[in-house]
Formats: C-alpha cells, structure tokens, sequence
C-alpha cells in the first residue's frame, strides 16, 4: 500500500511540475507577444519566467528524491526488523523448547548449533549496521598497514563457505598467475569486510546453487583486482550502478525473497573509495550472474615474485 501510495505521489509531482512549466512557458509567451515593442520588458519578462521554471523543475526534482530515498529506508527498516526478529524467534523457540522438555544430547548439540548460527547472524547484521553509521562519517583516521591479498581472500572464502554451510568446491579461488604475492596498504578489518560483503552477496543471490569463481591479479602493473563471479540471478543494466547506493535493493523477478539491508555494496563501495579505490558490477542480465570487480593501488612495491 506505501509503495503504491509513494509511486502515485512521485507521479502527482511529475506531472504538477510538467504543468506548471508548460503553464509558465505559456504565459511567457503571451507576455511577450503582448509587450512585443518594449525590449528592456521583454528581456525581463524572459528572465523572470525562466527562473520560475528552473525553480519548478528543481523543486519537482527534489520531491521526487526525497519521495525515493523515504521509500529506501523504509524498506531498510523492513528487512531490518526482518533480519533482527527472525533470529531471535528462533532463539527463543529452541531455549523455550530446551526449558520445557528433556532433549537427548544429539539432539541438545543441534539446537546449540543452530543457536549460534543465529547469533552470528544477529551480530552479522549488527556489525554492519554500525560499519555503515561509522563509515557514514566519512572520516578514516584507521592505521593501515601491508596487506597482502590472496591470504585474505581465501580466510574470507572460508568464513563464507562455513557461513553459508558450502559443499567444498562451491567457491573456487584461483591462485595468482606466476605466483606473485600483491600487497596494499589498508585497513584489515575493513577490506575484510568488504570482500566478506561481496561474497556473501555473490551466495545470497544463487539461490538455485552456489558456483563462485575468485580471482585476485595485477592490473596496469599498479592496481589489483579482485573478481568475484557468480552463476545467480543477475542483473539489468539500469541496476549496475544502483545497488552501490545506500539501502538500495535491486529488484529481483525471482520467487525465492533475498534477504539483506541493502547496506552490503554500500559499504564496499564506501571501503573502496577510502583505499582509493572503486567497486564495479557487470552482468550480461537477469539469470546470467553477475561479476564484481574490486579494485585497489597496489602498495609501493606491491607484488614479489
């Protein structure tokens, strides 16, 4: 009901702003068809009414962004008390479950298992709901240090697989063409969690099985470049640059609902720019999968042999 409450008021802005500029284009006319002979009143007639509709077209313009970034964070506040109350549903269902009734310890180990995998995955959400207010700031006084790339991968190609409980082989992450180890200087945590983000991405939108392939190279013998290629659900090319902005989701015709907070690329993208950076996404289209290409300044001296 919002959403289409949201779409018809966009659409009511658009077209009072298309009226009210043609309106003014009209009376702009007319005014200087009447007053034809008086040049100094038509050049300020000409003047006054082409502020009138710069003002209109920016006030249609801003409304509408304004209609459009409410839509997105609701739909944040959506999936958040999604992401947050389906965890400790469960939580609750299987302490309340472990309370009432004698459970054998098979069985006890289970729900002890799946417990954890929830609090993961309410710290998970957590963790990057506060990323995202820090990163926000657009301060980055972290140390940084030599990081070499290849390492870090595969640790966050682990962490995922174990995460999303992979069968072995569903990420497959390629050595470094002549076995050459590349360095950047960064901050650890955070392109650890930009690289854990663009994984867990590539999983979450697979739903009909997971076939990751991971490459970390040198790029112009002065950047490096992780690619991240999935076989999932793909996407349109109006979408390619959309999803990088704050509480984007990209629109999915599939029936299977991805969940997420649309903070995951946000925080990429943000990452990357700080390192100096960028993230790019391609995609031949809907059900062709989808590449992420994150690229980074090697450090001086940045790859051994």
């Amino acid at each position: 009901m919002n959403f289409t409450r949201r779409r018809g008021a966009i659409a009511f802005f658009i077209t009072l702003g298309v009226c009210l500029t043609g309106l003014a284009i009209a009376l702009n006319i007319t005014w200087i068809h009447n007053n034809s002979r008086r040049l100094a009143m038509d050049v300020l007639g000409v003047l006054l009414f082409s502020i009138l509709i710069a003002g209109v077209v920016l006030n249609t313009v801003f409304l509408v962004r304004e209609i459009r970034r409410n839509e997105r964070q609701d739909s944040f506040l959506n999936a958040m008390t999604h992401e947050l109350k389906t965890p400790i549903a469960s939580l609750r269902l299987y302490l309340e479950t472990l309370q009432r009734r004698p459970v054998d310890e098979e069985q006890r180990q289970k729900f002890y298992a799946i417990m954890h995998s929830d609090t993961d995955r309410l710290l998970s959400t957590v963790e990057t709901v506060l990323k995202a207010g820090e990163l926000g700031q657009h301060r980055d006084h972290k140390k940084r240090t030599r990081i070499e790339l290849h390492p870090l991968v595969a640790e966050c190609v682990a962490t995922v697989c174990q995460r999303h409980h992979l069968a072995p082989g569903s990420i497959e992450l390629a050595e470094v063409p002549g076995g050459v180890r590349l360095y950047v200087m960064g901050n650890n945590e955070d392109l650890r969690t930009a690289i854990l983000n663009l994984l867990d991405n590539a999983v979450k939108y697979s739903p009909n099985g997971v076939h990751i392939r991971c490459r970390v190279d040198i790029d112009r013998y002065t950047w490096a470049l992780i690619t991240i290629t999935d076989t999932g659900l793909g996407l349109p090319s109006r979408e390619l640059k959309r999803i990088f902005k704050r509480f984007y989701r990209a629109s999915s015709n599939d029936p299977v609902k991805i969940k997420g907070t649309g903070l995951g690329l946000f925080l990429v993208r943000t990452i990357a720019r700080q390192h100096g950076g960028h993230i790019k996404a391609t995609s031949e289209g809907p059900g062709k999968g989808t590449t992420m290409s994150f690229r980074l300044p090697l450090a001086i001296g940045g790859f051994d042999a």
